[in-house]
């Protein structure tokens, strides 16, 4: 059997069997610092742990180790806080390491008896308490591989000097609505060999990053076809990727993107593990040799062709007039009071032609017209007294918007409304930058509510999270 026909049937083998060894703790994406410690404090031979660093904040910052093997090889996840899909397929990496006799003792002899694993999750633990992308500094922490003016980016470079590793993975969340080139396709998965220099050149270091990425990217294909993208590789002299590259480790960017119906990225979690071990046992067995860098540059790049909700062919009267427009829609999440809670605030991206564009979420409403929504009459004390009123039907009415008096953010209600403090609706429903909340219409008959972005058959996130509040 050929090396790449038995790393896609291992990577099956281990995507069927992530279950077994992912960290039932991560039920969100969201935990904190505090989450981890004792899970690294668990963590049984052949892993160790200990403390390298420590944040602006004085979290501790912490080195897994695992492996006999003669190649070192760094791994490093939450460099930007607010991206933990790969904090989470670590965790899951290191119990799979520490299992036996599941059928994968061969393979974790493999890895471990080759190579000398370092694995830093969770590099920015105080932007991950905020869940934001920068570092309590407010620096990005991957533009600082120059200056080090972070301890956190001073840390990572200290070890990539001692350790020397032949490979590093630099491992991210990017943005969900990316597509895949010009397909339409979301990018679950995207994959970089960071460029070392301005002109993109290709030396022996470089060449294993491609190498390792088409392996990977070939895994990928059998769970999520057509869905694996390539980050454009312009040179950033300020970043981390480029750089560890040009210090000679082999640096390979996995960037996270989204994945319909997975807000919480746990399908996209179980791809990080399979394609990392895969990747890992190439390194060991030097398979990755034989992969053609020309498969590389084949993966297409990514594109940005996508909004989350994309409603085509909707009339709007204007002045006496009807016009047909497409209207794109994005939804961007807002942290709430609450420590792991989270809002959406969606708006209008454009309008007009968008038929080169793609949704993650499309309405056909042709023949449709898109008319306001209503706003309900009374004025309410507080969010808990939408329970009284009958919306259902409110809603055959159109009246989806009502006036509070006060709302907290964290106590938001579980129906699809839009709450206005102290605010009132557009009189004109379209307007870019606006916040989407109206009705399409087939005549007197409402066929869509859409809310805040929402609309009331979407099936990709709880209500709960579609509230809208203007003030």
């Amino acid at each position: 059997m050929s090396s790449s026909i038995q790393a896609q049937d291992m990577a099956r083998r281990l995507h069927d069997a992530h279950d077994t060894y992912k960290e039932k703790t991560f039920t969100h994406r969201r935990f904190k610092h505090r989450d981890i410690v004792p899970l690294l404090n668990a963590l049984k031979t052949p892993l160790s742990v200990s403390q390298v660093g420590e944040s602006l904040e004085k979290r501790s910052i912490n080195l897994v180790k695992a492996g006999t093997g003669s190649t070192n090889v760094l791994l490093w996840s939450q460099m930007h806080g607010d991206e933990a899909t790969a904090t989470m397929a670590l965790f899951d990496i290191f119990n799979f390491l520490s299992a036996k006799n599941d059928g994968f003792d061969e393979l974790r002899q493999a890895i471990l008896s080759q190579i000398t694993i370092h694995a830093v999750p969770m590099l920015n633990p105080d932007g991950t308490q905020r869940f934001q992308r920068r570092t309590a500094t407010d620096i990005d922490m991957n533009r600082d591989a120059l200056r080090l003016q972070t301890p956190e980016g001073a840390l990572l470079k200290n070890l990539q000097q001692t350790l020397r590793p032949l490979v590093g993975f630099n491992l991210h969340d990017q943005n969900p609505r990316y597509s895949v080139g010009k397909t339409g396709k979301q990018a679950v998965v995207s994959f970089l060999a960071t460029a070392y220099d301005e002109d993109r050149n290709v030396n022996d270091v470089r060449q294993r990053s491609m190498q390792l990425i088409v392996g990977m990217n070939r895994v990928l294909q059998q769970f999520v076809p057509g869905q694996v993208a390539r980050y454009d590789d312009e040179f950033e002299p300020r970043a981390f990727g480029d750089n560890i590259q040009k210090w000679g480790t082999t640096l390979i960017l996995i960037e996270s993107g989204g994945y319909l119906g997975d807000s919480e990225k746990m399908a996209i979690r179980r791809l990080n593990f399979v394609s990392i071990l895969t990747a890992l046992k190439a390194i060991a067995d030097g398979s990755y040799r034989q992969e053609r860098t020309e498969d590389y540059q084949a993966i297409p790049e990514n594109g940005r062709a996508l909004f989350d909700l994309l409603i085509r062919n909707v009339t709007l009267v204007r002045e006496g007039r009807s016009v047909t427009v497409d209207v794109g829609i994005n939804r961007y999440e807002e942290n709430l009071d609450s420590a792991r809670a989270f809002g959406y605030k969606s708006k209008i991206e454009d309008i007009g032609d968008l038929s080169t564009f793609g949704g993650l979420e499309e309405i056909d409403a042709t023949g449709l017209t898109l008319t306001p929504a209503r706003l309900y009459s009374d004025t309410l004390d507080t969010p808990a007294s939408l329970r009284k009123l009958d919306l259902a039907a409110l809603y055959k009415e159109g009246i989806t918007a009502f006036r509070v008096r006060q709302a907290k953010k964290d106590t938001l209600p579980t129906q699809l409304v839009h709450l206005l403090v102290d605010g009132k609706l557009p009189a004109r429903p379209l307007q870019l930058g606006q916040i989407p909340t109206f009705l399409l219409r087939r005549g007197n008959r409402i066929e869509y509510t859409i809310v805040n972005g929402f609309w009331n058959h979407d099936p990709i996130s709880p209500i709960i999270k579609a509230n809208g509040i203007a003030e």
